[in-house]
């Protein structure tokens, strides 16, 4: 079986970041969303990785290279603009042959991973079987419409009025049967090739299409708040190690994550929480679900449930809460109880 991971797409719920990178390389825990994605991928026992990139190719694939690091195979696949899932699908017709694969959007965390549907998609080889999970607005959501004994009827995208709350999850599993469905399928109203529409082409011709329930954590970091949940949700399983430099005057409780090269000097760290490599922490306190990034600054600081990237640097700023802080901005002198979103290479000083 290949992988086919989605990582284009434009990211405007995810502003002003999108603007300077692909929401794909949003840091969670201190990893690009894709890499988890990636790992999530090699798990399932795939090698060979079809990556869909568009206008920012270039930044994904400096992060990505050849996927050896992640015990893949990556081939890059450009799609000029983003014209839907199943688009995606006909772009990849070459790469995938007549391979069985599973398709993957490249802004999901499912840190349960989904082996066992996986596992049953294996075993039976339905046409397609598709990754569910309740919610509770499945407005926003392609929706699933099954029958009483279970068998798919119906797949609409972001009904008005949902007749079912199984959403689908962004993880779907194909055989080549799925090839003639996308082929036939017409574009949407927003002018979209979407796979809800090739699915129930399949549905409408007999093909069987059959579901997995998802019952663990998921959520698209495709906005700040799923950003920062995710975070959350990652750092919740980390495990403690101390790699860097932490003085005797420094206090870490809970797991605690000081990578290499990193320093944290009179300050308290309450974890879950990750210090990047290279980052120095100096009279500061570092609060639960917080990850620094790479050569970030902390002097006199006080920050929690938030994220800051690369090479930023924050000077005073006291109780800064679910705030994420753009690769190698600069905050100074904020009041208590500030929230801030700042895109990369800001300047931002704001008065107490």
């Amino acid at each position: 079986m290949k992988a086919l991971v989605l990582s284009g797409g434009l990211g405007t719920r995810l502003r002003p970041f999108s603007h300077s990178m692909p929401k794909q390389l949003i840091p969670v825990a201190n990893r690009p969303v894709l890499e988890h994605v990636l790992d999530d991928v090699r798990a399932l026992g795939v090698a060979e990785v079809g990556l869909v990139v568009g206008e920012r190719a270039e930044q994904i694939e400096e992060t990505v290279g050849d996927g050896s690091r992640f015990g893949l195979r990556v081939t890059y696949l450009y799609q000029e603009k983003p014209l839907g899932l199943a688009h995606c699908v006909l772009l990849a017709r070459d790469f995938l042959g007549e391979d069985d694969f599973v398709t993957y959007l490249g802004d999901n965390v499912l840190p349960d991973g989904v082996a066992e549907i996986a596992r049953e998609f294996r075993e039976s080889r339905p046409a397609a079987q598709v990754v569910v999970q309740k919610v509770q607005d499945p407005r926003a959501f392609g929706v699933v419409e099954l029958g009483a004994d279970g068998t798919v009827l119906r797949l609409v995208e972001k009904p008005e009025e949902p007749r079912s709350d199984l959403a689908l999850v962004g993880v779907y599993f194909f055989t080549p049967a799925i090839h003639e469905a996308v082929a036939a399928v017409e574009p949407s109203a927003r002018g979209e090739l979407e796979i809800t529409d090739a699915l129930q082409w399949l549905v409408d011709h007999g093909r069987p299409v059959r579901v997995g329930e998802y019952d663990g954590f998921w959520r698209d970091a495709g906005d700040v708040e799923g950003v920062l949940e995710c975070n959350r949700r990652l750092l919740d399983r980390m495990r403690p190690a101390v790699h860097g430099e932490v003085d005797d005057a420094s206090v870490l409780t809970g797991p605690v994550v000081v990578e290499h090269g990193a320093r944290v000097l009179r300050s308290r760290i309450e974890g879950p929480a990750v210090i990047g490599s290279g980052s120095v922490v100096e009279d500061s306190g570092v609060g639960r679900h917080t990850s620094i990034g790479r050569n970030c600054v902390l002097r006199g600081a006080a920050v929690t449930g938030s994220i800051i990237l690369d090479g930023a640097e924050l000077a005073g700023v006291r109780r800064l809460h679910g705030s994420v802080i753009g690769r190698g901005a600069s905050v100074s002198a904020a009041g208590a109880g500030r929230r801030l979103v700042v895109g990369d290479h800001s300047d931002v000083e704001v008065e107490a």
